[in-house]
Protein backbone atom coordinates (compact mmCIF):
# COMPACT_ATOMS: atom_id res chain seq x y z
CA UNK A 1 0.00 0.00 0.00
CA UNK A 2 1.73 3.53 -1.02
CA UNK A 3 1.93 6.40 1.11
CA UNK A 4 -0.81 8.42 -0.91
CA UNK A 5 -3.79 5.39 -0.21
CA UNK A 6 -2.88 6.15 3.46
CA UNK A 7 -5.15 9.39 4.05
CA UNK A 8 -6.57 10.83 7.23
CA UNK A 9 -8.34 14.01 8.47
CA UNK A 10 -6.14 14.19 11.00
CA UNK A 11 -3.73 15.12 8.66
CA UNK A 12 -5.20 17.89 7.24
CA UNK A 13 -6.41 19.66 10.40
CA UNK A 14 -5.60 23.12 11.22
CA UNK A 15 -4.21 23.29 14.63
CA UNK A 16 -3.02 25.34 17.04
CA UNK A 17 0.74 26.03 16.93
CA UNK A 18 1.25 23.70 20.03
CA UNK A 19 -0.92 21.19 18.77
CA UNK A 20 -3.78 21.00 20.11
CA UNK A 21 -7.41 21.78 18.43
CA UNK A 22 -8.21 25.58 16.92
CA UNK A 23 -10.97 27.04 19.00
CA UNK A 24 -14.00 28.71 17.61
CA UNK A 25 -16.67 30.62 19.29
CA UNK A 26 -19.70 30.82 17.70
CA UNK A 27 -22.43 33.56 18.90
CA UNK A 28 -26.33 33.47 17.41
CA UNK A 29 -29.38 34.16 19.55
CA UNK A 30 -30.61 31.02 17.28
CA UNK A 31 -29.93 27.66 18.81
CA UNK A 32 -30.79 25.99 15.49
CA UNK A 33 -28.44 28.00 13.72
CA UNK A 34 -25.69 27.90 15.59
CA UNK A 35 -25.83 23.97 16.52
CA UNK A 36 -25.68 23.41 12.09
CA UNK A 37 -22.72 25.62 12.33
CA UNK A 38 -21.15 24.06 15.63
CA UNK A 39 -21.57 20.72 13.61
CA UNK A 40 -19.78 21.61 10.71
CA UNK A 41 -16.90 23.45 12.39
CA UNK A 42 -16.90 20.47 14.45
CA UNK A 43 -16.50 18.27 11.43
CA UNK A 44 -12.98 19.97 10.46
CA UNK A 45 -11.77 18.64 13.55
CA UNK A 46 -12.12 22.25 16.21
CA UNK A 47 -13.32 22.46 19.66
CA UNK A 48 -16.66 24.97 19.34
CA UNK A 49 -18.16 26.57 22.33
CA UNK A 50 -21.47 28.52 21.74
CA UNK A 51 -23.25 31.96 23.51
CA UNK A 52 -26.37 33.36 22.81
CA UNK A 53 -25.82 36.90 23.79
CA UNK A 54 -23.13 39.26 24.03
CA UNK A 55 -22.69 39.18 27.41
CA UNK A 56 -22.37 35.19 27.48
CA UNK A 57 -20.16 35.39 24.47
CA UNK A 58 -17.58 38.09 25.99
CA UNK A 59 -17.50 35.92 29.01
CA UNK A 60 -16.89 32.82 27.02
CA UNK A 61 -14.20 34.67 25.29
CA UNK A 62 -12.78 35.65 28.45
CA UNK A 63 -12.79 31.46 29.66
CA UNK A 64 -12.52 29.76 26.28
CA UNK A 65 -9.47 32.23 24.59
CA UNK A 66 -11.00 31.36 21.19
CA UNK A 67 -8.59 31.20 17.24
CA UNK A 68 -11.88 32.54 15.54
CA UNK A 69 -15.40 33.88 16.40
CA UNK A 70 -18.55 33.56 14.49
CA UNK A 71 -20.24 36.51 15.41
CA UNK A 72 -23.97 37.56 14.99
CA UNK A 73 -24.35 41.61 14.52
CA UNK A 74 -27.40 40.99 15.56
CA UNK A 75 -27.62 39.81 19.49
CA UNK A 76 -30.96 40.31 21.87
CA UNK A 77 -28.58 42.21 24.47
CA UNK A 78 -26.10 44.45 22.53
CA UNK A 79 -24.51 44.40 18.97
CA UNK A 80 -21.78 42.86 17.12
CA UNK A 81 -19.78 45.92 17.36
CA UNK A 82 -20.08 46.03 21.01
CA UNK A 83 -18.99 42.43 21.28
CA UNK A 84 -16.17 42.72 19.57
CA UNK A 85 -15.07 46.17 21.24
CA UNK A 86 -15.04 44.77 24.68
CA UNK A 87 -13.49 41.17 23.37
CA UNK A 88 -10.14 42.67 22.18
CA UNK A 89 -9.70 44.29 25.52
CA UNK A 90 -9.22 40.62 26.48
CA UNK A 91 -7.72 39.25 23.11
CA UNK A 92 -6.52 42.37 20.79
CA UNK A 93 -6.00 39.86 17.55
CA UNK A 94 -8.79 37.21 17.26
CA UNK A 95 -10.45 37.14 14.27
CA UNK A 96 -14.30 37.44 13.53
CA UNK A 97 -16.26 36.79 10.83
CA UNK A 98 -19.73 38.55 11.28
CA UNK A 99 -22.93 37.14 10.31
CA UNK A 100 -25.09 39.81 8.73
CA UNK A 101 -28.66 40.53 7.62
CA UNK A 102 -28.90 41.37 3.66
CA UNK A 103 -30.24 45.27 4.21
CA UNK A 104 -27.16 45.71 6.88
CA UNK A 105 -25.86 48.99 5.92
CA UNK A 106 -23.02 48.68 4.01
CA UNK A 107 -20.42 51.16 4.69
CA UNK A 108 -20.76 49.61 8.60
CA UNK A 109 -20.26 46.86 7.04
CA UNK A 110 -17.16 47.86 5.19
CA UNK A 111 -15.77 49.35 8.20
CA UNK A 112 -16.02 45.68 10.25
CA UNK A 113 -13.43 44.82 7.32
CA UNK A 114 -11.04 46.84 8.13
CA UNK A 115 -9.78 45.20 10.79
CA UNK A 116 -8.59 42.46 8.88
CA UNK A 117 -12.29 41.11 9.58
CA UNK A 118 -14.70 39.48 7.06
CA UNK A 119 -18.62 38.80 7.17
CA UNK A 120 -21.23 36.99 5.25
CA UNK A 121 -24.69 37.48 4.94
CA UNK A 122 -27.55 35.46 5.61
CA UNK A 123 -28.47 33.20 3.93
CA UNK A 124 -25.05 31.17 3.57
CA UNK A 125 -23.84 27.98 2.88
CA UNK A 126 -22.06 26.21 6.05
CA UNK A 127 -19.20 25.75 3.98
CA UNK A 128 -18.94 29.00 3.20
CA UNK A 129 -18.45 29.86 6.73
CA UNK A 130 -15.84 26.84 7.45
CA UNK A 131 -13.83 28.02 4.46
CA UNK A 132 -13.98 31.95 5.99
CA UNK A 133 -13.06 31.05 9.28
CA UNK A 134 -10.34 28.36 7.93
CA UNK A 135 -8.66 31.22 5.74
CA UNK A 136 -9.05 34.32 8.62
CA UNK A 137 -7.02 31.79 10.84
CA UNK A 138 -4.61 31.11 8.36
CA UNK A 139 -4.18 35.09 7.64
CA UNK A 140 -3.89 35.77 10.91
CA UNK A 141 -1.62 32.52 11.82
CA UNK A 142 -3.04 31.86 15.12
CA UNK A 143 -3.51 28.31 13.31
CA UNK A 144 -1.08 26.33 11.07
CA UNK A 145 -1.97 23.07 9.56
CA UNK A 146 -0.87 19.67 10.32
CA UNK A 147 0.36 18.54 7.05
CA UNK A 148 -0.94 20.49 4.07
CA UNK A 149 -4.61 20.42 2.74
CA UNK A 150 -3.85 18.06 0.39
CA UNK A 151 -6.25 14.64 0.26
CA UNK A 152 -4.73 11.79 -2.17
CA UNK A 153 -6.44 8.12 -2.88
CA UNK A 154 -4.28 6.87 -6.09
CA UNK A 155 -4.15 8.47 -8.84
CA UNK A 156 -6.63 11.19 -7.59
CA UNK A 157 -6.06 14.20 -5.08
CA UNK A 158 -7.93 16.99 -3.58
CA UNK A 159 -6.80 20.09 -2.35
CA UNK A 160 -9.05 21.55 0.98
CA UNK A 161 -7.91 24.78 0.56
CA UNK A 162 -8.29 25.51 -2.96
CA UNK A 163 -10.73 23.12 -4.05
CA UNK A 164 -8.74 21.66 -7.04
CA UNK A 165 -9.40 17.89 -7.61
CA UNK A 166 -7.16 15.91 -10.54
CA UNK A 167 -7.20 12.57 -11.31
CA UNK A 168 -3.69 11.24 -12.90
CA UNK A 169 -3.00 14.97 -13.09
CA UNK A 170 -6.33 15.71 -14.78
CA UNK A 171 -7.98 18.39 -13.80
CA UNK A 172 -12.02 17.84 -12.42
CA UNK A 173 -14.30 20.63 -11.83
CA UNK A 174 -16.81 19.64 -9.44
CA UNK A 175 -19.81 21.50 -7.93
CA UNK A 176 -19.74 22.77 -3.92
CA UNK A 177 -22.10 19.80 -3.02
CA UNK A 178 -20.00 17.18 -5.17
CA UNK A 179 -16.46 18.51 -3.63
CA UNK A 180 -17.99 17.98 -0.19
CA UNK A 181 -19.25 14.96 -0.96
CA UNK A 182 -15.74 13.57 -2.75
CA UNK A 183 -14.02 14.69 0.73
CA UNK A 184 -15.56 12.80 2.96
CA UNK A 185 -15.16 9.93 0.63
CA UNK A 186 -11.19 10.47 0.89
CA UNK A 187 -11.59 11.60 4.22
CA UNK A 188 -12.16 7.67 4.67
CA UNK A 189 -10.99 5.92 1.89
CA UNK A 190 -10.92 1.87 1.89
CA UNK A 191 -14.14 2.23 4.37
CA UNK A 192 -17.65 1.43 3.63
CA UNK A 193 -19.79 4.37 4.00
CA UNK A 194 -23.47 3.94 4.64
CA UNK A 195 -26.09 6.51 2.63
CA UNK A 196 -27.62 7.81 6.20
CA UNK A 197 -23.70 8.58 7.24
CA UNK A 198 -23.47 10.44 4.05
CA UNK A 199 -26.79 12.53 4.49
CA UNK A 200 -25.45 13.45 8.05
CA UNK A 201 -21.64 14.61 7.11
CA UNK A 202 -22.36 15.86 3.63
CA UNK A 203 -25.52 17.04 3.84
CA UNK A 204 -25.63 18.10 7.46
CA UNK A 205 -29.23 17.14 8.49
CA UNK A 206 -31.66 14.11 7.80
CA UNK A 207 -33.34 13.89 4.66
CA UNK A 208 -36.06 12.00 5.86
CA UNK A 209 -36.39 9.33 3.63
CA UNK A 210 -34.90 11.15 0.62
CA UNK A 211 -32.00 9.18 0.60
CA UNK A 212 -31.65 8.99 -3.10
CA UNK A 213 -30.16 12.71 -3.34
CA UNK A 214 -26.79 10.67 -2.35
CA UNK A 215 -27.53 7.71 -4.98
CA UNK A 216 -28.06 11.14 -7.22
CA UNK A 217 -24.80 12.72 -6.44
CA UNK A 218 -22.78 10.01 -6.40
CA UNK A 219 -24.06 9.04 -9.59
CA UNK A 220 -22.93 12.70 -10.64
CA UNK A 221 -19.30 12.16 -8.87
CA UNK A 222 -18.78 8.54 -10.78
CA UNK A 223 -19.27 10.70 -14.64
CA UNK A 224 -16.58 13.04 -13.44
CA UNK A 225 -14.22 10.63 -11.30
CA UNK A 226 -14.85 7.44 -12.93
CA UNK A 227 -15.95 7.61 -16.55
CA UNK A 228 -13.71 6.11 -18.96
CA UNK A 229 -11.37 4.88 -16.03
CA UNK A 230 -10.58 2.37 -13.88
CA UNK A 231 -13.43 2.73 -11.38
CA UNK A 232 -12.90 3.88 -7.65
CA UNK A 233 -16.30 4.43 -6.44
CA UNK A 234 -18.05 1.29 -5.68
CA UNK A 235 -21.59 0.55 -4.21
CA UNK A 236 -21.58 -1.96 -1.88
CA UNK A 237 -25.15 -3.56 -2.50
CA UNK A 238 -27.33 -2.72 1.07
CA UNK A 239 -24.50 -0.91 2.82
CA UNK A 240 -23.18 1.93 1.47
CA UNK A 241 -20.60 3.02 -0.75
CA UNK A 242 -16.37 2.71 -0.58
CA UNK A 243 -13.57 4.85 -2.52
CA UNK A 244 -10.84 2.82 -2.92
CA UNK A 245 -7.86 2.97 -5.37
CA UNK A 246 -8.00 1.60 -8.82
CA UNK A 247 -6.05 -1.76 -9.66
Amino acid sequence: MGMNDRTTAAATKLQRLDGSPVRVLVVDDEPNLAELLGMALRYEGWEVRAAGTGMDAVRTAREFDPDAVVLDMMLPDFDGLEVLRRMRATNANVPVLFLTAKDAVEDRVAGLTAGGDDYVTKPFSLEEVVARVRALMRRTTVATSAAGSMLSVGDLTLDEDSHEVTRAGEEIHLTATEFELLRYLMRNPKRVLSKAQILDRVWNYDFGGQANVVELYISYLRKKIDAGREPMIHTMRGAGYVLKPAG
